[in-house]
């Protein structure tokens, strides 16, 4: 089904061959990865450019940052390679204007792991890819399932603006009820314990686990007010171990090597320590499928599962097919919330 992909004009090809100036729109991490890429690709920067209000006096890659309307006011119509995500719905607007000008592509780079989701990487994924695919549970999975691939391909961001629903809609699907017990791994700064919190009348018990130091401060003094409520500062494994760590990253705090030290914790541990959990959220930057592996035993009592599918290239559909070959029983869903890129795209299962 996604063979015609192959002969499709993907957002590098348009970005190489087009005759337009290229302007680089971000000047973060992901702004560096495709920097990278356009070097080995032999892509052309025209302009680097950002919101007016982040622009300042700054270069970036050797460019001087300059604002949009800047840029149009010097050189007119350009192509715009789009280098930033954003739930923001002023800042979704805005892009959404920008596209009316000018042809904006969203070159797809991952937020960890080395693999670019492009045609090299489709076609020798494609088997994999297609087994998630008839593994999902519902029509509207199907379609974002399609809509994020053929996303990664073009850098088409109508793709994921046509395929996104609510969390309501996905709260619905998990139907959390009562004496619920919560396994929150990535916990932040408490804000889905808060959500959870918001979805039950009752629960029996919270378990919450981050990271970063400064951030599990912060869960602390969120979560203190909260009975029942066990707080971890480790990250999460395959195993009990010592992982090098990279903090300093707030929600991008991940394992790196030449970091800090610090003990990570399975999902199979925890069940065994605190007892069972009938509901686990998952969003622990580009580890989750390092995570599975530590929880074949928890996945098989089938507790309700809410996990990121968007940190690595692979995610998309490699959790999908890890999750149904642990336990072939979860019915399983997939949703897209609004986001600039496919940024907030869970996999739901229950």
């Amino acid at each position: 089904m996604f063979n015609d992909l192959f002969t499709t004009e993907s957002s590098w090809e348009f970005l190489k061959a087009t005759p337009l100036p290229v302007a680089v729109y971000g000047t973060g991490n992901g702004a560096d990865r495709v920097f990278e890429e356009f070097e080995r690709l032999g892509i052309t920067v025209s302009a680097v450019i950002a919101s007016d209000g982040f622009v300042r006096s700054r270069t970036f890659h050797g460019f001087t940052v300059k604002s949009v309307s800047q840029l149009e006011d010097e050189i007119g119509d350009f192509a715009v390679a789009l280098c930033f995500a954003s739930p923001l719905p002023d800042v979704i607007y805005s892009i959404k204007k920008l596209s009316d000008r000018h042809r904006v592509v969203m070159p797809s780079v991952p937020v960890f792991g080395d693999n670019i989701f492009n045609k090299e990487f489709l076609k020798s994924n494609l088997q994999a890819i297609e087994k998630a695919y008839s593994k999902l549970s519902d029509e509207q999975s199907k379609r974002v399932f399609e809509s994020i691939i053929r996303f990664q391909i073009t850098g088409d961001l109508n793709y994921c603006f046509d395929c996104e629903t609510p969390k309501d809609e996905a709260f619905e699907i998990l139907d959390l009820g009562e004496n619920e017990s919560f396994l929150d791994l990535g916990a932040y700064r408490g804000d889905t314990v808060e959500e959870f919190l918001k979805r039950t009348k009752s629960f029996e018990k919270i378990v919450a686990v981050e990271p970063d130091k400064r951030t599990f401060k912060k869960l602390q003094t969120n979560c203190e007010s909260i009975k029942n409520c066990t707080l971890l500062n480790n990250a999460v494994w395959s195993c009990d171990c010592t992982l090098e760590f990279d903090g300093n990253k707030g929600r991008g705090a991940a394992a790196r090597e030449g970091k800090e030290e610090i003990s990570a914790v399975c999902v199979d541990g925890i069940f065994e320590k605190y007892g069972k959990f009938t509901y686990l959220n998952i969003d622990i930057e580009g580890a989750e499928s390092e995570m599975l592996k530590g929880a074949q035993n928890a996945l098989k009592r089938k507790p309700k599962i809410c996990m990121a599918a968007y940190h690595r290239s692979e995610d998309i559909f490699e959790l999908i097919n890890k999750i149904n070959a642990i336990n072939p029983e979860y019915r399983i869903y997939l949703r897209h919330h609004r986001h600039i890129s496919f940024w907030d795209t869970n996999i739901y299962c229950i």
